[in-house]
């Protein structure tokens, strides 16, 4: 039997140690972005520290410390492998946001893919479904979704050939209703950009900006994350430093 894992509540939340940490995907899918989310964080939930640090690495918080991720890996990491961290994801913080500044999206039709990683948190499922209304969002579900949701396919990189991978993301693919999937991991961005659907990714839809497809192979997206985790082994502490990461990584591949 499935065992729910809960998040800390957010009323528990000691603000001076609290730090939200966007992750290594979306520091490299899109770093601009880190600065508004943070500034969303800050502007409607209180003072939020900026904590770039790789989730792969030891933090170097303080004991009580509560890490806000977007990011599955990075929230179950944080949580089971460094000693006094408490972990509490973005969604679920933001829509526990009352009026939350919001785009509106006039009833735009969209299914939304569940990752893998999430599978045992129905909370945080019911937050995005929750995000979503709140921007006018009609969802259509898919037959897998929630706790039943399957993977994307791109956990099985390593395990099996590329082809049988891309094939496993395909078959996925072709099981939504909707040509507009909404997700929240950019792995799961990576494998659905091509693939018959258009993939929207969660913090796109809350900035109002438009999905950029991720169109590398899985060998170069792979070899891309893993250089970024290596940059980040020390703790970027602003925006800026995001960027200029972001910048030395386009120059290099």
């Amino acid at each position: 039997m499935n065992q729910i894992r809960e998040s800390i509540s957010i009323d528990s939340i000691d603000m001076d140690k609290c730090y939200y940490n966007p992750g290594c995907a979306l520091i490299e899918y899109k770093p601009e972005t880190v600065n508004s989310i943070w500034q969303m964080l800050k502007n409607n939930f209180g003072y939020v520290k900026l904590h770039s640090t790789c989730c792969r690495y030891d933090p170097k918080l303080p004991d009580g410390s509560v890490i806000i991720a977007d990011c599955a890996g990075c929230d179950r990491r944080f949580r089971s492998l460094y000693e006094g961290i408490e972990t509490i994801t973005l969604w679920e913080v933001l829509d526990s946001i009352d009026n939350l500044p919001l785009p509106d999206y006039k009833g735009a039709k969209m299914s939304v893919h569940d990752s893998c990683g999430y599978r045992h948190k129905p909370q945080i499922h019911r937050a995005i479904r929750s995000l979503l209304s709140k921007m006018n969002i009609q969802i259509v579900e898919a037959e897998y979704h929630g706790e039943n949701s399957v993977c994307c396919g791109d956990n099985f990189y390593g395990y099996v050939d590329n082809d049988r991978v891309e094939k496993r993301i395909q078959e996925r693919a072709n099981q939504f209703p909707c040509e507009d999937v909404v997700v929240y991991c950019i792995g799961c961005l990576r494998g659905f950009s091509a693939k018959g659907i258009t993939p929207r990714h969660l913090v796109d839809l809350l900035l109002n900006l438009e999905t950029a497809p991720i169109l590398e192979t899985l060998d170069e997206y792979h070899a891309h994350a893993r250089f970024t985790e290596n940059m980040l082994t020390e703790e970027l502490v602003s925006a800026d430093m995001c960027n200029a990461c972001a910048g030395y990584l386009d120059k290099t591949f």
